[in-house]
């Protein structure tokens, strides 16, 4: 048993890496700008464009610190038209066309000047110092240069230079200076177009970038328990997940406790007594019980039970939090008594469902011929019920105890919406809302890794609860 263990945790550390990196491949392709995000939640919601509330500088000191100046991989497997550091470039879009541009002309250095052209004509723009008679003629130029970095089409860039030689050739123009920039701006362009070698997509290039790069810097922070930052608040992720875990953990324990006990004796009980009116009376009970949806139920019990027409036993949802300077003990009482209704409306829908797996292993286990012989020595049925066959029953009910451990950190969305309670649940629900990835990364690498726990410890107590299950290797003679 103790090597079965070791190789299947020595099996978690690939499929933990795997996990991780699709995980981590997810986050570079999600669709919005995580340094966009966190500068206008700093901002405000003003409805302006990132770059009209925050300079270049502040860009770069965020995407600094979260480690997103930075090559993705230990290695790319590229072309010769790739540049190797193309990562430097702040705006994902900008990097995104030049690479556009360097694989359909295929010399990269002429490209790059281009670029170099184009952020020096840029700056420029920015220098000119706006009034009335001016202040449209640089928000032109200002739109036709933003075109440019993000156009590769070469139709649409000689459109968008086009207009920018139409804004500064208007008489008595301030922007009449920049002209020879724009010249230098159209002979780089002209220049990476002539010059180009297409030939260059065609030759396959290896760049190695070492352990300094994202996933690296991911992986080896998410080890030590650094989950990076989240976006609305910048916030370290661990905080807010151990302020949400005590809730969800501490609730769904008591739920999965709660079922388990009730439900197995149910079960059993149901399956001794198959056929009778009692078994029939519980089971459709339990069932029409499961049939309800847990929101209904919930909204049910808050109407009736938390103040309004009918009865105030229990607090509503949002009520006034626990002041911090009660004392230990009624922080307890209070913290349980809050929970009654959520533990309840969490609960009741496994009943149904884990007595029923239980109902049927059993009877499957009471058919058998070692439980006949035990009943014809004359042993009581209770030790014959609870002794010998409760063990070999409970195969189905470590299947499903296997996929508690995830649950234990996923928690419930809709139940901890509607009683206002800040788990897990509800912490994902808003992290996907607000596309805050890291929160809603490492809630997965948790629930994967507690899959894999769950698994292991199911396979354990498969060979606890059945003795012909063995995972030693025997010789057959």
């Amino acid at each position: 048993m103790l090597k079965y263990i070791i190789k299947r945790v020595l099996i978690f550390i690939p499929t933990l890496l795997v996990i991780s990196f699709i995980m981590f491949i997810l986050g570079v392709n999600a669709p919005s700008d995580p340094v966009e995000t966190i500068l206008t939640k700093q901002q405000g919601e003003s409805g302006q464009s990132i770059k009209s509330i925050a300079d270049e500088a502040a860009y770069n000191s965020v995407r600094h610190k979260l480690g997103l100046d930075l090559p993705l991989f230990y290695f790319s497997i590229t072309n010769a038209t790739a540049c190797d550091t193309l990562y430097r470039i702040p705006k994902s879009n900008v990097r995104d066309n030049l690479a556009h541009i360097a694989f359909i002309y295929g010399n990269w250095p002429n490209v790059a000047q281009y670029y170099a052209t184009l952020k020096q004509f840029e700056t420029a723009v920015s220098k000119i110092k706006s009034d009335s008679s001016n202040a449209e003629d640089i928000i032109s130029a200002k739109k036709n240069v933003s075109e440019l970095y993000s156009d590769y089409d070469q139709g649409k860039i000689n459109v968008a230079l086009s207009k920018l030689n139409t804004v500064l050739s208007k008489p008595h123009s301030t922007l009449q200076s920049l002209a020879p920039k724009l010249s230098e701006l159209k002979e780089s362009e002209k220049y990476f177009i002539d010059h180009q070698s297409p030939y260059q997509k065609c030759i396959p290039v290896v760049h190695w970038y070492g352990f300094r790069n994202q996933y690296h810097h991911w992986l080896v922070s998410f080890l030590k328990g650094d989950f990076g930052f989240s976006y609305q608040d910048m916030r370290p992720v661990s905080s807010i997940i151990g302020d949400a875990m005590k809730w969800t953990l501490g609730i769904s324990f008591i739920s999965i406790l709660l079922a388990y006990f009730i439900a197995i004796p149910l079960g059993v009980k149901a399956a001794v007594s198959k056929g009778s009116n009692k078994e029939k009376l519980t089971t459709s009970g339990l069932f029409m019980l499961y049939s309800l949806p847990n929101f209904w139920i919930a909204t049910i019990l808050i109407i009736f039970f938390c103040g309004g027409d009918w009865f105030s036993w229990f607090p509503a949802p949002g009520a006034a939090p626990i002041p911090s300077d009660a004392s230990f003990m009624y922080h307890i009482t209070q913290t349980i008594y809050r929970l009654i209704l959520p533990v309840l409306c969490w609960t009741y829908t496994s009943l149904a469902f884990i007595s029923r797996q239980m109902r049927g292993g059993m009877l499957n286990t009471l058919g058998q011929d070692y439980i006949r012989t035990a009943r014809a020595k004359g042993l009581p049925e209770n030790k014959v019920v609870w002794k010998h066959a409760l063990g070999n029953s409970l195969l189905p009910i470590i299947t499903l105890f296997a996929n508690v451990f995830p649950l234990l950190l996923s928690g419930s969305v809709v139940i901890e919406q509607i009683f206002s309670i800040p788990g897990m649940g509800q912490v994902s629900y808003n992290a996907l809302v607000a596309n805050d990835y890291p929160v809603v990364f490492a809630n997965t690498m948790f629930a994967a890794l507690l899959t894999l726990f769950g698994t292991l410890v199911a396979d354990i107590l498969y060979a606890i609860a059945d003795p012909r299950i063995s995972y030693s290797k025997r010789e057959i003679v």
